[in-house]
């Protein structure tokens, strides 16, 4: 029961900060949108700090579980349509789970003002796709599928522009659609000149 408590406190903090960002966020609203009183969130979390490290704690863990992360790389592609196959997986799973959407929210917001927020922000956002990827593109090489090249230069040149369409998807969701087509027109464009026929 407690553990549910927790796990219901952290995701009503979530949607909070997402909406409002850390300092919009006062923990006697978030106990009322729970049905608490502020005791009864302070029995499980000591202070909003430990709220935010807790929720930035469960973000990290719950992305490296669905999504993959450069220590927990999803399998190299054995085709080049592999890889868009897997890459629109990907795209479709951050643009479409609330929780990741919030999570990319949140870290926008978030990043002027905390530390640990900014250095994630850098590693979902920029680093760790970019060492994600050079880790795929290097085995794609070794397998033949892509022509030998800089792995972490192509890696850059292709995480990039996907990246800034899915914060399109944040920040004008009713052009979703139409990124996700860019994203795959994209992929497509990149097997047919880096590819190996």
């Amino acid at each position: 029961m407690a553990n549910d408590t927790k796990e219901r406190i952290l995701a009503a903090a979530l949607e909070m900060f997402s909406q409002n960002g850390y300092a919009g966020t006062n923990i006697r609203e978030l106990s009322a949108s729970l049905g608490l009183v502020k005791s009864g969130v302070y029995k499980h979390y000591e202070s909003k700090e430990t709220i935010w490290n807790a929720l930035l704690d469960q973000m990290i863990a719950y992305y490296g579980e669905h999504f993959g992360s450069p220590e927990r790389l999803p399998p190299v592609p054995d085709t080049p349509e592999g890889l868009v196959t897997m890459t629109m997986q990907m795209v479709n799973f951050t643009v479409h789970d609330e929780k990741v959407v919030m999570t990319r929210k949140v870290l926008t917001l978030e990043q002027f003002r905390d530390d640990r927020a900014r250095e994630l922000a850098t590693k979902h956002f920029l680093t760790g796709l970019t060492e994600m990827f050079t880790r795929i593109f290097t085995g794609m090489m070794e397998k033949g599928l892509l022509r030998k090249d800089d792995p972490e230069m192509l890696a850059f040149a292709y995480t990039a522009p996907i990246s800034a369409l899915i914060h399109l998807c944040d920040r004008e969701p009713e052009k979703t659609e139409d990124a996700i087509r860019q994203i795959e027109a994209f992929s497509r464009h990149f097997i047919a000149t880096y590819g190996m026929n």
